[in-house]
């Protein structure tokens, strides 16, 4: 039965669903996990995930397309970046199979808070692992939890994406040779000071430089940044303590398999940046926001693309993007994960 929801005035936030998925793991193996309809949980005082802040999660949507179907946007990569994470952090990776599973069963479960199509409204999905069993000497947890949640969710961006102001920060995001490139939740702890700080400034956002040199574009608190030269090519700063963003690496499959533009991944200097005609950040929940200036200490970066709307190669690449996403245009092979 079809929820009574107002889907045009949903905000970005926690709404608990009905259903979510759990399966735990002890002595290294999972179980198969189901769904459970307590959104509250016992933990011990004592467990991995407080005393050392073992967990990684992820972030994806599950929507309506033109035609009415469920789908989901490429969710075998966010199980792969899940078990990179875990692994990283001493935790059993969640199967593949175990992590679609769920999700299958989670949003079939849930389907009556799937937005309508052309609501801007979606069903974010927030899949989670911790260290549940207790731990007192530095060590990874004996045992582990899985948890799939989701919750409706409305637009990113109330009246259209504007761009906004962002700022270079003087904090690191990570450490050399970290857990910059993993979705590890204490990142995302690490980055709230930060970005607090931003907020209470007037910015939207911090960019990051690299902890090394502090002369290279990284990422934003919890986006990656992309560029578009004068020329119109698209350039992707890389480091290895940047996420790998799902909705980074469609688009360049996109910039340059779908629109024939050129696209250059290097590394990209703080020097260089006032010479891009356009900037973006780029993540699940808004797929491009776009970027009109930046300040650097005091020293304004202000992109031709202007502050009135997004720049027009930006606003190429959101479309083409979001039209495969929402079934409108031909979607690559395996993109698209439909849910019955």
């Amino acid at each position: 039965m079809a929820k009574n929801i107002d889907w045009s005035n949903l905000g970005f936030e926690y709404t608990p669903a009905d259903y979510r998925y759990v399966a735990t793991c002890k002595d290294g193996k999972w179980d198969e996990g189901g769904l459970s309809e307590d959104p509250n949980f016992m933990i011990n005082e004592c467990a991995g995930v407080l005393q050392y802040a073992q967990a990684c999660f992820e972030g994806l949507k599950a929507y309506k397309t033109e035609d009415g179907r469920i789908v989901t946007f490429r969710p075998d990569l966010n199980a792969k970046r899940m078990s990179d994470s875990a692994a990283r952090l001493e935790i059993p990776p969640v199967p593949e199979e175990l992590f679609m599973k769920a999700l299958d069963t989670l949003v079939s479960a849930n389907k009556d808070l799937v937005p309508p199509y052309g609501s801007g409204a979606t069903l974010y999905v927030r899949p989670y692992v911790y260290g549940s069993s207790p731990v007192i000497g530095v060590a990874p947890a004996e045992e582990y939890t899985f948890r799939m949640i989701c919750m409706p969710v409305g637009p990113y961006f109330k009246g259209g994406a504007k761009p906004v102001v962002v700022k270079i920060s003087d904090y690191d995001r990570a450490a050399p040779h970290g857990t910059g490139g993993i979705k590890a939740a204490l990142n995302y702890a690490m980055s709230l000071y930060a970005g607090m700080k931003a907020h209470e400034e007037g910015f939207a956002e911090n960019i990051y430089l690299d902890p090394a040199t502090r002369t290279k574009i990284e990422e934003a608190g919890g986006m990656n940044v992309i560029f578009v030269t004068k020329d119109g090519s698209l350039v992707v700063p890389k480091s290895p303590s940047i996420l790998p963003s799902i909705t980074r690496r469609s688009l360049v499959v996109v910039a340059r398999d779908i629109l024939g533009m050129k696209v250059d991944e290097r590394e990209v200097t703080l020097a260089e940046v006032p010479d891009f005609a356009e900037c973006g950040l780029v993540g699940t929940a808004a797929v491009i926001c776009p970027v009109g200036k930046i300040n650097d200490h005091g020293r304004e970066i202000a992109f031709p693309s202007g502050m009135e709307k997004m720049g027009p190669v930006l606003s190429k690449l959101y479309d083409t993007l979001t039209g495969i996403q929402m079934g409108r245009l031909e979607a690559p092979e395996g993109w698209i994960h439909e849910i019955k």
